[in-house]
């Protein structure tokens, strides 16, 4: 089997988080890294782990030259910028055999329908990078309950949350370089895996349409004055001025277009669990039958006491977002593994391969953007959106949140 050689444009967290999960990936090489901060230490990683040659260059051409397809991991505000960059390369000759694009693919609609229209010029396939619909506890569920969903009826209410003490980089605080807050950031993951819950057996990832949205969007922990002090002093981010929401709850109600049946998704995102760490928790209802995931369950615990808490200098070794050094931790051994990296690599890998877009591509990418758009629309007007108003739709095609233009005063401290 021929090896696909990756470039990455971006060297942050989450592309450590992928280096990391291709390492469980055969035939998958990290081959060029764009040159920023971090670059030089991932490329290192690359090579003393097998990943390949990693070589870090000063232009998104060189990058592009070296690869065989290339993903944007940088910061959400200069990713169509970055792609710009890309179309430019190719459109001057540099073959690609694909493009990807991690969660989400725009801060809002405008700009995720611009990531759209320059790959489809190029014809280029493309991954939108949704790790959780990966994931392979909700799989397993879905697989190991697929008759009762054909004997007795589909999935109706599916409920996905995640939530952590917050993110790690400045640029994640801002609400005008991301986009939002706590909703932008992991709604965005829940209504998707909502979605993926509620689908049918055998229908492709966009075949429930949405068609309402009602949502809420606060400031509970991080608009208190002790912690906007912590935020300006560590981030330089002063949410006195421009907050985002650190918790966001909604509903999505969607249609099955064959049979008429409605069904609900239920998602709660927030930057204020101080506990263990990241904790992803998801439930799927069907007539007579249920499944629910907690990523905190985990086969292994630990102890460290007092006198040896010294010792742990990096919190998370053990889980994500940890927050804690001390006292009875949850470890997860393959954390890569267990939110969907290690699947949505293999399925971008083999789709590549063949010449075709990833089982999650732009457009799907696009439908999240508009829904996230959507539910904050809802929770500045404080009324449940009809989706299927065309009056609603062509709204969101130019919206942007308050809160993602740095007015986040008017809706968090009203």
């Amino acid at each position: 089997m021929k090896s696909l050689k990756i470039g990455f444009i971006g060297s942050g967290f989450i592309a450590q988080f992928m280096a990391l999960a291709m390492k469980q990936v055969r035939h998958l090489e990290l081959t060029a890294l764009y040159e920023r901060r971090g670059s030089d230490k991932l490329a290192r990683f690359a090579r003393d782990n097998g990943l390949g040659d990693c070589k870090v260059y000063k232009t998104i051409r060189e990058v592009c030259e070296q690869s065989d397809a290339v993903a944007i991991l940088s910061p959400n505000h200069t990713r169509v910028a970055v792609m710009e960059e890309i179309a430019e390369a190719v459109r001057s000759g540099v073959e690609l055999t694909g493009v990807i694009c991690e969660k989400p693919l725009g801060r809002n609609i405008a700009e995720a329908r611009r990531m759209v229209q320059l790959a489809g010029e190029l014809q280029l396939p493309t991954a939108y990078f949704e790790n959780q619909l990966f994931m392979s506890a909700i799989n397993k569920g879905l697989e190991q309950l697929k008759p009762q969903m054909e004997s007795v009826g589909n999935i109706v209410l599916a409920q996905s949350t995640e939530e952590h003490s917050g993110p790690h980089s400045s640029w994640f605080w801002d609400p005008v370089r991301q986009g939002g807050g706590a909703l932008s950031d992991m709604g965005c993951h829940s209504i998707a895996s909502c979605r993926h819950m509620l689908t049918p057996p055998g229908k492709p990832p966009a075949f429930m349409e949405p068609i309402s949205v009602q949502a809420d969007t606060s400031l509970l922990k991080w608009g208190q004055p002790e912690y906007r002090k912590e935020l300006k002093e560590r981030y330089g981010v002063d949410y006195s001025k421009t907050p985002a929401e650190d918790f966001c709850t909604g509903i999505i109600t969607f249609r099955n277009p064959e049979s008429g049946q409605l069904a609900k998704a239920q998602f709660t995102n927030s930057w204020m669990y101080d506990k263990q760490g990241l904790r992803i928790t998801m439930g799927a209802l069907g007539p007579g039958y249920g499944m629910e995931v907690n990523t905190l369950q985990s086969p292994l615990e630990i102890f460290i006491g007092d006198a040896a808490a010294e010792a742990a200098a990096d919190t998370e070794k053990a889980l994500e977002k940890s927050t804690s050094s001390r006292g009875l931790l949850t470890v997860q051994p393959n954390e890569a593994d267990l939110y969907g990296y290690v699947g949505e690599l293999g399925n971008m890998r083999d789709s590549f391969l063949e010449g075709k877009d990833g089982y999650l591509n732009w457009e799907y990418g696009l439908e999240i953007t508009r829904m996230c758009q959507a539910a904050y629309m809802a929770a500045e007007r404080g009324e449940t959106l009809d989706l299927t108003d065309t009056g609603i739709q062509s709204e969101l095609e130019s919206y942007k949140s308050l809160i993602s233009q740095g007015k986040g005063a008017e809706v968090l401290f009203s």
